[in-house]
């Protein structure tokens, strides 16, 4: 699968081994279906909590936060990706997955920040010009699955209107909210759950719902629940472009390479690298 790519979705339904025993005086059993967990009696009565699978929920989003579509001959598209606006000094800056934009051209993609049910509530933001790393440009690295996007006309300034997630480097796997738009709905879902360290430089994130259009989405750490903003340590993107099912989704680390990308991005380069 790939989050960026529009496939048919993947079926996420199993069934468990239904055990009984005539001689056993209490059966117990677990059922999974659909991702959801049955909790046995014996687990009950010892007093035992075996939490449900976790899943992203539909919400009506965050300012920072957005869906990215396509554009040709003035008219809109679908939204196929996800991306955030992060601090920036010019103030126009977004970061997305690499993947995102392979084989797109700058001027044919824009941002709608806060877009949910067909409403754009801070204006929709042509793409003009993406920055990815040599080694994604090159290669496909998926450790280098990181795109900056400069969003809208030389002196806008998103930030201003959307506020912004601050990027932070090498910070450790952590307790965070991802939010992404699936292709298949017209609003962003969200969830809030722990990231664990998957291999030297990648992060792995457990939770349901994340289908296509989910790449790109930020991991937000320190969330500021009154502005929706907080760091943003990671987008999905990077092993298998972001996970082959829906229940988990994997993101790059931010370490060096990606402050490099960024001050590229936020100098004023002429330095453009587009998979």
């Amino acid at each position: 699968m790939r989050r960026g790519t529009r496939y048919p979705p993947t079926a996420a339904a199993s069934l468990s081994v239904l055990a009984w025993r005539r001689t056993v005086w209490l059966a117990s059993f677990i059922v999974v279906a659909l991702g959801t967990y049955v909790v046995s009696p014996l687990a009950q009565a010892a007093g035992h909590q075996v939490p449900a699978v976790q899943r992203g929920v539909p919400f009506n989003g965050t300012a920072a936060v957005g869906a990215l579509f396509t554009r040709s001959g003035g008219k809109l598209g679908a939204h196929f990706c996800t991306a955030s606006v992060v601090s920036s000094p010019a103030g126009n800056l977004l970061i997305t997955a690499a993947h995102c934009m392979q084989g797109r051209s700058p001027g044919g993609v824009v941002f709608a920040p806060g877009y949910h049910n067909g409403r754009f509530p801070y204006g929709i933001w042509v793409v003009t010009k993406v920055y990815v790393d040599r080694a994604w440009a090159t290669i496909q690295n998926p450790d280098d699955d990181v795109a900056f996007l400069i969003a809208g006309r030389r002196g806008t300034h998103i930030q201003q209107r959307t506020g912004a997630e601050i990027l932070r480097i090498d910070r450790p796997p952590q307790r965070v909210q991802v939010i992404g738009y699936p292709d298949a709905t017209s609003r962003p879902i969200t969830c809030t759950a722990p990231a664990r360290r998957f291999g030297a430089r990648q992060m792995v994130f457990d939770c349901d719902n994340y289908t296509n259009g989910t790449s790109g989405g930020p991991f937000l750490a320190h969330v500021n629940p009154a502005t929706g903003d907080g760091w943003v340590i990671g987008v999905i993107g990077g092993y298998q472009q972001g996970g082959d099912t829906p229940d988990v989704s994997y993101s790059p680390r931010f370490l060096a390479p990606v402050l490099a990308l960024y001050r590229t991005a936020t100098s004023g380069s002429s330095l453009v690298l587009s998979g």
